[in-house]
């Protein structure tokens, strides 16, 4: 039998899909799963983007242009101006969902074997895209004694080898809903600097900071427009995960040039999810005020659960829609399993995304799980009465 190659067997499964088929056993059986897993919305997408799908009155679905429809791309980049970060068409490429934009990234900057640090816990799935550039993750460790706060700039630089390319950060971060300070990107603007690195970051939830904070962009700080690769998604601001539409940003032509040529290389992002992202660009302001008011509430209402839980640890995040939370079991991976195969709690159940996946030594993830407020709250009263339940029950539970 032919071998299957040392990157396809090198790429993780996803700790937030992993347990799909034991949830899927659990609904089987008449339970009630709760996701709390997945970053999925369940916000309406906005009624114009839904209409321009609709509206479609093609008798061909055709390519568009490798780097985006050019309309698309001019409304993205009047977007990125009015919230003052002043770009042109140009400078975007338009890609097959965030995901792209990251791998995108990550093969504009690295040769195979070359290093990109990265804050951990991080999202999960740059595991999966740097096993398939062939570059290497080295992790910079943040604590949740310190609410998953950027680590010391000395930390950084213990790290930087002559085959350092890049720092990669998610701000606001998945999976902790850290959102990084304009003090703490100046900091990795001089590091960045000093060693002649790209600056990449990931910020699909830009739109999701709370408690009065404002979100800075890494295409905000001076002087950095050779350095910097901004990666963004349709997905979360307007509720359209599966249109799978994303944009790779960048000043640094160079860039945008070797996006473009691996653009071509795959042809083009889908055509209906460009004209929805279109339409969706007209979406009135008061959509997303609405929809972050809405987030706030779930959030202050899972934390403030979370912390009467005897036992439990859970930081406040001030940014998307995820929250790390440490738990008084033995190993996350098996409490989570153990809840969608053994528990059940009024018909109910919960599945969450062990902290495993989400470091670059899953030991150190063993006891802590991600959990996305992305659920109305009354279900959110559900989920977190089962949670509850099911830490009392678990026969691995440490206190």
């Amino acid at each position: 039998m032919p071998k299957i190659s040392r990157t396809g067997l090198s790429v993780p499964a996803s700790p937030i899909r992993k347990l799909v088929p034991y949830a899927e056993e659990a609904k089987r059986r008449g339970v009630h799963v709760y996701h709390l897993n997945i970053g999925q919305p369940d916000i309406p997408t906005p009624d114009g983007a839904l209409a321009a799908i609709r509206a479609i009155d093609v008798r061909t679905i055709a390519y568009t242009h490798s780097a985006g429809i050019a309309s698309y791309r001019e409304g993205l980049a009047q977007f990125y101006t009015r919230r003052g970060l002043p770009l042109a068409a140009g400078q975007i490429i338009v890609t097959t969902g965030g995901s792209e934009a990251i791998l995108m990234g990550m093969l504009a900057t690295c040769d195979k074997g070359d290093q990109i640090i990265v804050p951990e816990p991080y999202y999960a799935n740059y595991n999966g895209f740097a096993a398939e550039a062939g570059v290497e993750i080295v992790p910079v460790r943040s604590f949740i004694d310190d609410d998953f706060a950027l680590p010391p700039i000395a930390e950084f630089e213990k790290l930087v080898t002559d085959r350092t390319r890049a720092i990669l950060i998610c701000n606001p971060n998945n999976p902790t809903g850290y959102l990084y300070s304009p003090e703490e990107l100046r900091q990795l603007r001089e590091i960045v600097l000093k060693h002649d690195l790209f600056l990449m970051a990931d910020e699909v939830y830009s739109d999701f900071c709370y408690d009065g904070a404002t979100h800075c962009s890494v295409l905000s700080l001076d002087g950095m427009d050779e350095h910097v690769i901004m990666m963004d998604s349709i997905s979360k601001r307007f509720s359209m995960c599966g249109a799978r539409i994303g944009a790779l940003v960048s000043r640094n032509p160079a860039v945008i040039d070797a996006a473009l040529r691996m653009g071509q290389a795959r042809l083009c992002a889908p055509y209906a999810g460009q004209v929805a992202a279109e339409a969706a660009l007209h979406t009135p302001e008061d959509y997303f005020a609405t929809v972050h008011d809405e987030y706030k509430a779930r959030r202050d209402f899972m934390v403030h659960a979370l912390r009467g839980m005897e036992g439990v640890k859970c930081p406040l995040p001030r940014g998307a829609f995820y929250t790390i939370a440490e738990l008084p079991v033995d190993d996350a991976d098996r409490f989570a399993q153990w809840m969608l195969e053994h528990f059940e709690y009024k018909g109910s159940t919960v599945m969450v995304a062990p902290a495993s996946g989400f470091y670059a030594a899953p030991e150190t993830g063993r006891h802590q799980v991600r959990l996305a407020y992305v659920l109305n709250i009354d279900d959110l009263k559900g989920a977190m009465e089962a949670l509850e339940a099911g830490l009392k029950t678990y026969p691995g539970r440490t206190c």
